[in-house]
C-alpha cells in the first residue's frame, strides 16, 4: 500500500462514489432549490422509492446508517419499551452506543450462529409482557444481509414478521446492504419488505456507491408522524437535502443499485472460489452476498494485513472478513488470491523447515 491510490477488501465503505452518483450531485448544484427536503429532486426520489416499496411508503433521507437505525427505532418504541436483536447486530456492536445514548433504547440481544433471528429465537426475549419489572419487548430488528454475510429468504422474513405481529410487536429491517440482498435473492425490494409485513426499514446507499446518503422507509403509515421531529432532534435533517436525495435518486435510476450490488456479489463469489482452492484456507460462513469470512494461520493473516487492508472479525478464532465493493475488479480479486496462495505456501515451507 505504498501508492496514494490503493485498493483493499476491508469494507464496502472504502470504495469511492459511483460516477453516476457523483454526476447527480453535480447536477443538483445548479440554481436554487427549497431547503429541508421541499425540493424537486427529493420529490422525484420519493416517487422512485414508492415504485419499489408501494404507494404507502414514506421516505426520509438521512446522513448515515446509524442515524437511520436510531431514528427509526425511536419512532417505533415508547420510552419503556425494548428492541430485540441478534447479538451480532450492527445496532448492538457497531453503533458506538448510539441506540442507548441517543435513542434511549433498551436492546434485548439473542445469540445466533449465523447472525439471523427466527421466531423461536425471538421467543427467548419476547416475554414478560405486562410485567412492570421488565422492559417491554416492542420491536424486532433484523439485518438484511446480516453482519455475518448471511441472507434471509422471503419466507424467513414472512414467518418472522407474522410471529412478531402476533405478539403485538413491530419489525424493523436494517438494510445497510439491502441492494446486495435483493440482487442475491433475485427479487424486487418489496417482495421481502412490503409484501411480507416489514413495518420500517433503513435503506443503505453509502455501501453501494453513494457518498453519504441513507433513508428511512416507513411501510406502516401509522409510524411516520414522529420521524420528522426525531430526525431534526437527532441532527439528521439536511438543510440542503437535495444533495442527499440526488444520491438516492441516482441509485434508483436505470437500476444502478442492482448493477452495483450484482457486481460486488459476483466479485465475492469469485474471491470465495479462488481462496477455497488454497490448502489451509477455511471458509467459515456461506457466501451469500458480498462478504467472505475465512480463517487463516495467524502468521499468514498478519503478513497479508501488511499488504492489504482487511479486518480481523474475531480475534479469538482468527476469523477475518473480506468485503467486495461496487468497484472491486477482477484484477483486485486475482491479485489478492495470488497473495493468499503465496503466503500460504510460505507458511507451509516454514512449517516443513521446522
Amino acid at each position: 500500500m505504498n501508492s496514494s491510490i490503493w485498493r483493499g477488501l476491508a469494507s464496502d465503505n472504502y470504495a469511492g462514489i459511483h460516477p453516476e452518483v457523483l454526476s447527480a450531485i453535480s447536477k443538483a448544484n445548479a440554481g436554487h432549490q427549497v431547503a429541508y427536503g421541499d425540493d424537486e429532486i427529493t420529490e422525484r426520489m420519493k416517487i422512485k422509492f414508492r415504485n419499489h416499496f408501494g404507494d404507502q411508503a414514506e421516505i426520509f433521507p438521512m446522513f448515515n446508517g446509524t442515524g437511520a437505525n436510531v431514528v427509526a427505532l425511536q419512532a417505533m418504541t415508547k420510552s419503556w419499551e425494548a428492541v430485540i436483536c441478534a447479538t451480532t447486530a450492527h445496532v448492538n456492536v457497531d453503533e458506538g452506543g448510539a441506540p442507548e445514548k441517543v435513542g434511549r433504547l433498551k436492546l434485548l440481544v439473542v445469540d445466533t450462529s449465523d447472525g439471523k433471528l427466527t421466531p423461536e429465537l425471538i421467543d427467548s426475549q419476547a416475554w414478560g409482557f405486562g410485567d412492570v419489572h421488565r422492559s417491554q419487548p416492542a420491536v424486532v430488528t433484523i439485518t438484511q444481509t446480516s453482519e455475518l454475510g448471511t441472507l434471509y429468504t422471503v419466507n424467513e422474513i414472512k414467518d418472522l414478521t407474522q410471529h412478531a405481529h402476533a405478539l403485538g410487536m413491530l419489525v424493523h429491517l436494517d438494510g445497510a446492504r439491502i441492494s446486495n440482498a435483493a440482487a442475491s435473492l433475485g427479487t424486487n425490494f418489496h417482495e421481502f419488505t412490503t409484501d411480507v409485513g416489514v413495518d420500517v426499514l433503513s435503506f443503505g446507499a453509502t455501501k453501494n456507491g453513494a457518498m453519504a446518503s441513507e433513508a428511512i422507509v416507513v411501510l406502516n403509515p401509522e409510524l411516520a408522524s414522529a420521524i420528522p421531529y426525531l430526525r431534526k432532534t437527532s441532527m439528521q435533517l439536511a438543510s440542503k437535502m437535495r444533495f442527499v436525495s440526488a444520491q438516492l435518486d441516482a441509485l434508483l435510476t436505470d437500476d444502478l443499485w442492482l448493477r452495483n450490488a450484482t457486481h460486488s456479489n459476483a466479485m465475492a463469489s469469485k474471491l470465495e472460489d479462488g481462496v477455497r482452492k488454497i490448502s489451509g484456507v477455511q471458509i467459515v460462513r456461506p457466501v451469500q452476498a458480498n462478504a467472505v469470512f475465512a480463517i487463516l494461520p495467524p502468521a499468514v493473516r498478519e503478513r497479508l494485513q501488511k499488504r492489504f487492508k482487511f479486518y480481523t472479525w474475531n480475534h479469538l478464532t482468527g476469523e477475518v472478513r473480506w468485503m467486495c465493493s461496487w468497484d472491486t475488479t477482477d484484477e483486485d480479486v486475482n491479485t489478492f488470491i495470488a497473495a493468499v496462495s503465496e503466503e500460504m505456501a510460505k507458511d507451509r515451507k516454514e512449517l516443513e523447515e521446522d
